[in-house]
């Protein structure tokens, strides 16, 4: 492309399809919308109710949502979602593997029964579904894949060694999956939220030392809201982030460099 080609509908998502695992809570949801808002309808396979929220949502923003009540870490979930999204919208242009969770324990507390969960959803299901939708996008030789990494995914994880090991392992997945995919026109990318305000987090914000804590090492002096991912969100999926891959974008406010 020239330079002189280069257009804003570069990062119009019309007539796309994408999957958003967990994409109607938390930070999930922020991924869906901002996928909707900039054209791609949405499958969400997920194991919340929220009383129709997200479709609403995604209605007024001109798009359908397709929300699928399912574990995606039951034997051939994966392959269902993938499925489901094809028979539904004609194709699967974008992944986003938002799903996941964070139990904490010490480490003398903390064995298989809080590790293999966080494993299998974090990790196994993110790696299950992109081997799944990558066998579309290859045949059509298009295709986004975002997963959601974490600060992480370069930190240690304290009390959750399951958490940081899961988000290390998928930011050397993303890595990995560009590398084979790119000759096929499928670009593989991570964005790695820091510290942001969502229902997680809520225990730490309304304690004002812990809270202050966290903001005192984050330049931009402030927690993270949801709409600050959307635009790195909407870049990733789109035809703008083209020559980008294999790329852990960090949306922090500066936490890593303090």
């Amino acid at each position: 492309m020239d330079i002189e080609e280069f257009s804003m509908t570069l990062f119009s998502l019309e007539g796309k399809t994408a999957v958003v695992t967990g994409g109607n809570t938390g930070l999930g949801q922020a991924f869906s919308l901002a996928l909707a808002k900039a054209g791609a309808n949405l499958y969400i396979p997920t194991v919340t109710d929220d009383g129709g929220e997200t479709g609403a949502l995604v209605g007024a923003a001109g798009r359908s949502a397709t929300l699928v009540d399912i574990d995606i870490t039951a034997p051939g979930a994966p392959k269902a979602v993938v499925d489901g999204c094809t028979a539904r919208y004609g194709a699967l242009d974008i992944l986003v593997n938002s799903a996941g969770i964070c139990n904490l324990a010490t480490v003398d507390a903390f064995g298989r029964a809080e590790w293999d969960p966080m494993i299998a959803v974090n990790l196994t299901a993110a790696f299950e579904l992109s081997h799944e939708a990558s066998r579309a996008m290859m045949a059509q030789r298009s295709g986004k894949i975002i997963n959601i990494c974490s600060l992480f995914s370069f930190l240690g994880g304290r009390q959750s060694p399951a958490y940081a090991a899961s988000k290390h392992g998928l930011a050397g997945f993303t890595k990995a999956y560009c590398d084979e995919l790119a000759e096929y026109n499928i670009q593989v990318n991570a964005i790695a939220p820091g510290y942001f305000a969502t229902a997680i987090t809520s225990a730490t914000r309304s304690a004002p030392g812990a809270s202050r804590r966290v903001t005192d090492h984050i330049p931009a002096g402030r927690w993270g809201e949801a709409a600050d991912l959307m635009g790195a969100t909407v870049f990733l999926a789109s035809s703008a982030s083209d020559y980008v891959n294999g790329h852990v974008l960090v949306v922090d406010g500066g936490y890593l460099v303090r």
